[in-house]
């Protein structure tokens, strides 16, 4: 089957599903952003890609178990092994995107988790206090009157990212259990994840609501003749979008009475090690635990490490660089040792610089895909990246707060017993995960917060309405 998305000049087909039903055919020629490739995508129908306000969307009024137990099944059906709609994904996204096949069928491979039952119903019961009220009109007694409240299913189109393949199965998820109806607008470096998985949900499904909520497509972002038509309350209720600064900005550009949007903002994560590091444990061992917070997904999502502070004499934060540099050149699972990303030109002009400026600065290894690192005692004015990070000695932990934003996403601490000492700050600052080094993208989906909020609970659209009186 995997030549089915090939077209007859060698041009990527890339699928469409709308409303559970796939479409194939090469009708408009794109280009990927990530690699320049063409690509073949179906012809936007406008009118495929709404729900009509006059009627209910088709899960709408779908008990929540029901929906538990569709995705469920549909996760049985993830196993990369068998889903030949994911083997095409990760065969064919190595034209649209620059993970490297390694690591993309490494994040394939664990996309069945998301849909556990565990997973679900954690992200539901947690996101909504109770899910009673996704289920109906649940009674609440408020200040001794007696109310009605529902989380009314909402009509969203998602704008995706495409740094990583977690995005389309997390947007599925939230989308399922919210009941509501779902457009979700693929992005230039990843146009299979969803469709992947919107097609093992057609299998899985046919006719299940919850298959005939999604609809996925390709078009060209700012795309005037498609977004200004749709991206309007008079058929959607929110615009969530992921990506970086321009997609958002671009995005709030239709924000309207009535029409909201959800951001998940670009963000930069960081580390902080305490000077335990240095009391006998191997630095190889530390090392090995910033690399995985560092060069996973090609340090291209916002959980990746950029700058890391740490206590230590400079002879010591030395060694820990070295080591650092050596544990950036091997292969993690979702990142890539020797074959890994190299720094921007510009970035590389920059580190020349700084290499003369010993010992104020001080930069480690080579630009050759292995990793590198720039030692110095304040963060530097630019933003790390091409697995490139910024290691900044400080003399308490504490004195990296003042560098914390609202930017800021994850922050892994190291040893793990000295985030309750950080904490509070770090929030204050801004920060809105705090785990221990090595755990930032190994973390769980389900039941937490996503970006300082519950995406799902943001999601709803929550009605009230005053119960009778007898």
């Amino acid at each position: 089957m995997l030549h089915e998305i090939i077209a007859d000049n060698d041009k990527l087909l890339v699928p469409h599903v709308i409303k559970g039903v796939v479409q194939l055919d090469a009708a408009v020629e794109h280009r990927s952003r990530g690699s320049g490739s063409s690509v073949m995508t179906p012809s936007i129908d406008l009118d495929s890609l709404i729900w009509p306000r006059s009627e209910a969307g088709p899960a709408f009024d779908t008990p929540l178990s029901e929906i538990v137990d569709f995705l469920v099944e549909v996760g049985k059906a993830l196993d990369f092994d068998r889903n030949i709609y994911l083997q095409e994904a990760a065969a064919y996204n190595l034209r649209c995107n620059n993970l490297g096949a390694r690591i993309l069928e490494n994040c394939y491979r664990d996309i069945a988790w998301f849909f556990t039952r565990e997973a679900v119903e954690a992200e539901a019961e947690q996101s909504l206090g109770s899910t009673d009220v996704l289920d109906g009109w649940a009674r609440r007694d408020v200040q001794g009157a007696s109310f009605d409240i529902r989380a009314f299913p909402p009509r969203m189109v998602h704008v995706l990212a495409g740094n990583a393949p977690i995005v389309p199965p997390v947007t599925i998820v939230r989308g399922a259990i919210s009941k509501g109806v779902h457009l979700m607008k693929m992005p230039s470096n990843d146009m299979f994840t969803a469709t992947a998985l919107l097609r093992t949900m057609a299998d899985v499904g046919p006719n299940h609501p919850v298959t005939r909520s999604f609809s996925a497509a390709y078009w060209r972002g700012g795309d005037a003749s498609i977004e200004n038509h749709i991206l309007r309350s008079q058929y959607f209720d929110k615009l969530a979008v992921w990506g970086g600064e321009a997609a958002v900005r671009h995005a709030m550009k239709y924000a309207a009475p009535g029409f909201e949007i959800m951001s998940f903002d670009p963000k930069v994560s960081i580390s902080l090690i305490g000077s335990e590091a240095f009391d006998g444990t191997p630095l190889a061992t530390i090392a090995e635990r910033s690399a995985a917070d560092i060069i996973a997904f090609n340090q291209d999502a916002c959980s990746c490490a950029r700058f890391q502070f740490i206590e230590g004499s400079s002879d010591q934060v030395d060694a820990y660089c070295e080591a650092l540099v050596e544990a950036m050149g091997k292969d993690i699972r979702y990142g890539a040792g020797v074959d890994g990303p190299l720094p921007p030109p510009m970035l590389v002009d920059e580190l020349d610089m700084l290499s003369n400026l010993e010992p104020v600065y001080r930069v480690f290894g080579q630009p050759d895909g292995r990793g590198m690192v720039i030692r110095s005692s304040e963060p530097v004015s630019f933003n790390p990246g091409g697995k490139l990070v910024n290691v900044v000695t400080v003399d308490r932990l504490a004195d990296a707060i003042q560098h914390v934003t609202v930017a800021t996403q994850s922050v892994g601490v190291y040893p793990q017993s000295r985030i309750a000492e950080v904490r509070d700050g770090l929030s204050s600052a801004g920060a809105q995960r705090i785990v221990g080094l090595g755990n930032i993208n190994n973390g769980k989906f389900g039941g937490l917060p996503h970006d300082g909020g519950w995406p799902v609970h943001k999601m709803m659209h929550w009605v009230v309405t005053e119960a009778a009186k007898d």
